[in-house]
């Protein structure tokens, strides 16, 4: 929300040395989220004058149209005789006013104004455009001002090019604040001063005599405010003031019905739409739409609507996407050509203003579900005053009847549905328990009272909330606008006192030793959005009758391109290793710690809602976790490019499936955890490249999680680089497996090291030949490790060979090389008995 201070002053008097800084802090101070204060016209300078043009000599010669014109500055020259003036633009004529800036002024920019000699003749000044002033983007043309501003006028002045314009990001639950008249009353409370509300206006009673309405859902549409103005100019335009306004506040003017309505907008926070009263066949209805049924916005699209659409309708079907957009078959009609500034005029002489208040989270899923986000549903989905309607629709009235000549219609249309006024109940004493600083109950009721409420009673308060503040329905949302208000820097500063004893908890210790291995192993953490899509499912070629397909949809998703809940990691992964890929960085290493998420089918429909003001019951935090999914815990990590550099040091080397395997490791040994590695067949892997982890969980042998190198069709599927690896694994399974971290134990004695060359069949795996070795080797055997895989014609057709080095350590002795070589030869034995292997030579 852009609010130009000078806007702002008229609702609050605020004092004249107040500038965009000081409101800045004040109102920063009171929650709201001021991101800038722009200073329009910084560094701008004089002469700055209306003009008048006088003649215009076509200048031929030149590669592009060039005109000299005499200009009429008054006597802002000095001399009173026309400006001689050099210019490109097409869209002026001969006794038109623009503006002019003279030698010796400064534009935005620090752009020095001079006489130049330019295309043959001397340029004494220039005719300026919007965007030369820093009014805005357009640069098509210059600006032509209204006939009856006199030459020589200050241009400075007359366009308010001079003030400060605060961006403000409103929150969701702020949408009061989508408008001067919400940011004056905090700015109003900030200050201690005196609010001049805009919505304060007499306002007729509902009648008979307006323009029909029938609501047909009151749930989506609770009130509906029309009136009707006749009689208006159709070559009205709209006067400077209100076109500043609304480009300062980031609009663009374009007609002078539509600026009006987008002023009231802005001024009160009520959206509105305008109809062409001709062009409505009987009464304006509000009901959803079927489905199927079709809607030519004003943007020229035509859209399939949805059931859950809430529409504006006549006796012809729909005119308008309620809250979202108007139709263009009411559409107000032009009697102009545009003018550049000005906006375009009307052809329209009687027009129907519409003035209601829509669900909000109705507008949210249509304006999302068409793609249609417009300045309306905007403030609709954040919450719209209901109240406001009769208001900003008379505001509109005036403003018609008295810039476009109109008559305001006597009739008044008001349809409501029913309405109970909203009250709280709470402690006067409930602020001070929540802050832990003794306010009063009069602090409380005086600031309770500054934002709009009716408060009544002693030490137990009735709160009536105001309309305009929907985001106020327990006693917390009210104490937290008296902590607000008295300034969250004066909260005092002190530090929870945990019992004893309370520390992590051993599944948020693992998760975090994990996520530190990983990044100490190269990898680099990259977090994603829980979410997913059906697609992303796709991608990773997952069966149709794969667990992963199960998921958990959101009923209101951030995205609709993804609306379910993330089964795996890997599609989040994935995508940050192809943005990264095509940014260019092509040697990636990522891993991810977070939840998954796996629906329970018989889980409660709705989850209950927890008290803040205590400890929930046990009982309360069951009923939630049994509407909850599961939500394990995994790891995973993906891999493309060098995983070791080349240089002067040597060859680098690419990564490769094994990588990931060992990625698993890494994570398992911060539980305390030995792996099993298999070959294994298993979506998205690829069918040779693809492993199995296992590990002993409460006594058992279990699946904890996959590695290796992705499938060539998925890796085109997603547009990754060639044999990118992944892995995946459980950390709640590891967790469960694993024991504390013991710290390795430095033998006094020597090692006695032993190596084995093993030849077995090609289908057995290096896997469960260790672990036969492990298991004959006995207690002496101190680490295994696997350091060359042979085939070729010295081991034969279907055959390979495995060779071991075998480290050995007593811890009380200095091993024989006959121990040494016995616990050898029985790990030897142990391999030929389970795995049919034999010693490479024999």
């Amino acid at each position: 929300m852009r609010v130009p201070l000078s806007w702002l002053r008229e609702y609050v008097d605020l004092p004249a040395a107040v500038t965009g800084r000081d409101v800045q802090a004040k109102l920063i101070s009171a929650g709201l989220e001021v991101e800038t204060v722009e200073r329009l016209g910084s560094g701008l300078k004089g002469p700055l004058v209306v003009g008048k043009v006088l003649a215009i000599e076509e200048l031929t010669e030149f590669k592009k149209p060039i005109r000299w014109c005499q200009v009429d500055v008054g006597d802002a020259n000095g001399t009173g005789e026309p400006q001689n003036l050099i210019c490109g633009a097409r869209n002026f004529a001969v006794g038109d006013k623009v503006v002019v800036v003279l030698p010796g002024a400064v534009l935005p920019g620090d752009f020095a104004i001079a006489a130049r000699k330019t295309y043959g003749k001397v340029s004494e000044g220039m005719i300026c455009s919007a965007r030369e002033l820093g009014m805005g983007d357009d640069h098509d043309g210059i600006i032509v001002l209204p006939p009856e501003y006199e030459p020589g006028t200050d241009a400075i002045e007359l366009l308010e090019l001079v003030d400060e314009v605060l961006d403000i990001a409103v929150t969701a639950d702020r949408g009061y604040c989508l408008s001067l008249r919400g940011v004056a009353r905090e700015t109003a409370i900030a200050y201690g001063l005196p609010l001049r509300d805009p919505a304060l206006l007499d306002v007729p009673g509902p009648n008979d005599q307006g323009h029909p309405v029938e609501i047909s859902d009151y749930t989506g549409c609770d009130r509906f405010t029309a009136r009707t103005v006749t009689g208006v100019d159709p070559e009205a335009r709209s006067p400077l003031w209100l076109q500043r306004r609304l480009q300062k506040a980031g609009m663009r003017p374009i007609s002078l019905a539509v600026d009006i309505a987008n002023y009231v907008m802005l001024e009160i926070g009520q959206p509105l739409h305008t109809y062409d009263r001709t062009l409505i066949n009987g009464a304006i209805g509000v009901r959803r739409a079927t489905a199927g049924e079709k809607l030519t916005t004003l943007d020229d699209v035509e859209r399939t609507l949805d059931a859950e659409d809430l529409l504006i309708t006549d006796d012809n079907g729909p005119i308008g996407l309620a809250g979202v957009m108007g139709g263009e078959g009411t559409e107000i009609a032009d009697a102009a050509e545009p003018a550049p500034l000005l906006g375009e005029a009307q052809g329209t002489t009687e027009i129907v203003i519409e003035a209601a208040h829509f669900d909000p989270v109705t507008i949210a899923r249509t304006a999302r579900r068409h793609k249609l986000s417009s300045e309306a549903s905007k403030r609709f989905e954040r919450g719209v005053d209901p109240q406001a309607g009769p208001a900003a629709a008379q505001r509109a009235v005036d403003l018609l009847v008295l810039l476009a000549g109109g008559t305001a219609d006597p009739g008044v249309t008001e349809v409501t549905g029913p309405a109970a006024p909203r009250t709280v109940m709470m402690r006067a004493d409930h602020p001070d328990r929540v802050a832990g600083v003794a306010y009063g109950r009069e602090t409380v009721v005086r600031r309770l009272q500054e934002i709009g409420c009716d408060v009544y009673g002693a030490d137990e308060l009735t709160v009536s909330v105001p309309s305009w503040r929907p985001d106020l329905s327990a006693p917390n949302d009210l104490a937290e606008e008296v902590i607000r208000l008295e300034g969250y820097e004066n909260l005092p500063s002190t530090l929870p006192k945990p019992p004893s004893g309370r520390g992590l908890t051993p599944r948020q210790r693992l998760h975090r030793r994990a996520g530190r291995a990983l990044a100490g192993a190269g990898y680099t953490e990259a977090p994603c959005y829980p979410f997913t899509s059906v697609q992303a499912l796709d991608q990773l070629g997952l069966p149709a009758d794969d667990a992963r397909r199960s998921v958990v949809t959101l009923v209101n998703p951030l995205s609709d391109e993804e609306p379910a809940l993330r089964t795996t990691l890997l599609p989040g992964l994935l995508a940050a290793l192809r943005r990264n890929e095509s940014r260019g960085t092509h040697d990636v290493a990522l891993f991810e710690t977070g939840l998954v998420f796996r629906p329970v089918p018989d889980a409660a429909p709705v989850a209950v809602r927890l008290p803040v003001d205590r400890r929930p019951t046990e009982e309360e935090i069951a009923a939630v976790e049994a509407a909850l999914p599961r939500q394990p815990r995994r790891a995973a990590v993906v891999l493309a490019g060098s995983r070791e550099q080349a240089g002067w040091w040597g060859k680098g080397r690419p990564a490769t499936w094994a990588d990931s395997i060992e990625a698993a490791r890494i994570v398992a040994r911060e539980a305390g955890v030995e792996l099993t590695v298999e070959a294994d067949r298993h979506e998205p892997w690829h069918p040779g490249r693809c492993a199995a982890l296992y590990a002993e969980v409460d006594g058992r042998r279990q699946l904890v999680g996959h590695a290796g190198e992705l499938h060539p069709r998925v890796v085109k599927a997603m547009s990754l680089p060639e044999r990118t690896a992944a892995m995946e694994i459980s950390l709640d399974l590891l967790g469960k497996a694993g024991s504390s971290p013991v710290a390795p134990v430095i033998s006094n004695y020597p090692v006695a090291t032993q190596d084995v060359a093993l030849v077995v069949d090609a289908s057995v795996p290096a896997e469960s030949v260790e672990a036969a070795l492990r298991s004959g080797a006995g207690e002496l055997l101190e680490s295994i490790r696997l350091f060359d895989v042979y085939t070729g014609d010295q081991t034969g057709a279907g055959k390979k060979s495995l060779a071991y080095a075998l480290r050995f350590r007593a811890a009380d002795r200095t091993l024989t090389v006959d121990e040494a070589s016995a616990a050898r030869d029985a790990a030897v034995a142990v391999a030929g008995e389970r795995t049919g292997a034999v010693l490479r030579g024999a």
